[in-house]
């Protein structure tokens, strides 16, 4: 496979330009105009944060999008799914209110949000993965599949479960009903170590599926009950809570992966992603921890595996905040280092399996060219 190019611009604005004019300015550059979208209904896939949370992308630069979509005669629409978890976007009314709480609404940017797996999370459809190993079908939100034209707009971070969220995580994950994110999270679940357990209850209170109990002062995770989602180790400060299975994680990675494909495959595709307010964990959560490495730019590419490449090494490059999740762990003097700044932020993580996957079932290619504009 040849060579991807992914296009990248970084956060400086002189005086009298503006991030919003060089997102558009990069969108352009990476080709977005070369796409049919007169009279198609184009969905634009993001995350909308979740309440409390102050990380995830601002609106306005969803209205660039969909701006430019609507200049070629596209019918954009945001979109996200439902969470598997407690929190304040598990069904489509209460999803629509943290989304317009959260700042996007049809005047901050431009379209109609559309919650893509509809009021429940039981609006799906089951789509064929091409060339998939883990997962033959995948289980998507409706409005999702039914649009012409697919386009992500990730906030490139750190993952407490996957390493990074990025394109693929984007699509993979966040394109997934209710059942599908059942079907990428149930391999693997997370166990109790008694002797180390303190009874603070930080694991239940981030539990994603109600799942943890407490015995005689002990954290007891229900098996049948909890989805593997892996809130709860990030939230233990006493390494009590694990992961007993060591490829639970990858085979979320490589599951993910091919649920993007689903989404992806046969149709066209445009990917952006912007690298700021690099939280340790996900957007998902309450709220977010400081960032763990600078600012880096905004990236845009029709192939999403070169575009999360792009973004991954970006990070790699940069220097890590020293009052950070991230800074805190390589300034400890027993730190095991792994020279990965996502291994180093959540060691339990194995995230080149998702681009791994990605390339072998055909998704796009880690092999790129970047150029700067």
């Amino acid at each position: 496979m040849e060579k991807s190019t992914v296009y990248f611009t970084d956060f400086r604005c002189k005086v009298g330009t503006s991030q919003l004019a060089k997102l558009r300015k990069l969108c352009l550059a990476a080709g977005i105009g070369k796409i049919d979208m007169d009279g198609k209904f184009v969905a634009i896939k993001m995350h909308f944060g979740e309440l409390g949370n102050m990380a995830f992308l601002r609106p306005n630069y969803a209205k660039v999008i969909a701006d430019l979509c609507k200049e070629q005669g596209g019918l954009p629409f945001l979109t996200d799914c439902n969470t598997l978890y407690p929190g304040s976007r598990k069904n489509a009314l209460e999803h629509l209110d943290c989304a317009n709480l959260n700042g996007f609404n049809t005047i901050t940017t431009g379209c109609q949000i559309l919650i893509g797996d509809g009021l429940r999370g039981t609006d799906e459809v089951e789509v064929p993965v091409v060339n998939g190993e883990y997962c033959k079908t995948a289980k998507i939100g409706r409005a999702i599949m039914d649009a012409d034209v697919f386009i992500s707009l990730s906030h490139f971070k750190g993952h407490e479960a996957t390493g990074f969220g990025g394109a693929i995580k984007n699509i993979g994950m966040g394109c997934g009903s209710r059942a599908g994110k059942m079907e990428q999270h149930k391999s693997g679940k997370p166990v109790v170590d008694p002797e180390l357990c303190r009874g603070c209850h930080r694991c239940a209170k981030e539990c994603g599926s109600d799942a943890i109990s407490y015995v005689n002062g002990k954290a007891v995770i229900n098996q049948e009950t909890c989805k593997g989602c892996g809130r709860c180790i990030g939230a233990c400060s006493y390494d009590a809570v694990y992961n007993p299975n060591d490829s639970a994680n990858e085979l979320l990675d490589r599951k993910m992966a091919e649920y993007a494909q689903a989404v992806c495959y046969g149709r066209p595709c445009f990917h952006v992603a912007l690298v700021q307010d690099i939280s340790p964990n996900c957007d998902c959560h309450g709220e977010n921890d400081a960032p763990i490495l600078p600012d880096i730019g905004m990236f845009a590419s029709f192939d999403p595996v070169a575009l999360d490449q792009a973004c991954a090494d970006a990070c790699l490059k940069a220097q890590p905040i020293g009052n950070s999740q991230l800074g805190e762990h390589l300034a400890n003097p027993d730190w095991h280092c792994h020279h990965d700044h996502f291994k180093d932020s959540n060691p339990n993580i194995e995230w080149k399996a998702t681009l791994e996957q990605s390339e072998k079932i055909g998704l796009g290619t880690r092999e790129y060219i970047l150029k700067t504009i």
